[in-house]
């Protein structure tokens, strides 16, 4: 099994999109705090509907806490910064995807502490994805080498 992690969410719609597909699966999903959204944001219920009461959601105050949290597991953060494909990773259980801010991405010291780097291969002159979608073809991608 592998994990999600947000760091700091723009958009409930996301991450309640995000809430929505991890329940599906069975795969637990935490919030590093500060959202940019309130925990009770209707977007968040509407685009997670009735699946966010399936949902292992956890929310953690702060990155340093996350970190502390994490047991050690590995790290795997989706970035456009990354030279590895996605599709030429090899994803282990226990892994925690971590996808950044759709604003931002992550800062620095996230890049620093994670111990891989991802990216989603696209057009040339094209920024990025929707987060929500980017962390579908991914976690798809993990669960097809993990099943």
């Amino acid at each position: 099994m592998i994990e999600i992690a947000l760091f700091q969410p723009d958009i409930a719609g996301n991450a309640g999109t995000i809430a929505r597909m991890a329940a599906c699966f069975g795969l637990p999903v935490t919030i590093i705090e500060p959202a940019g959204f309130a925990w009770t944001d209707s977007a968040l219920r509407r685009a997670g509907m009735d699946y966010l009461a399936a949902a292992a959601l956890r929310r953690s105050p702060s990155w340093d806490a996350f970190q502390a949290d994490s047991g050690g597991k590995r790290l795997v953060l989706l970035t456009t910064q990354a030279d590895q494909n996605y599709l030429d990773f090899e994803f282990r259980h226990g892994d925690i995807l971590l996808l950044g801010r759709e604003s931002a991405g992550v800062p620095e010291e996230v890049h620093e502490a994670v111990t891989h780097r991802i990216t989603i291969r696209m057009k040339p002159g094209m920024r990025s994805l929707n987060v929500a979608m980017a962390c579908a073809m991914v976690t798809g991608e993990a669960l097809r080498q993990l099943a």
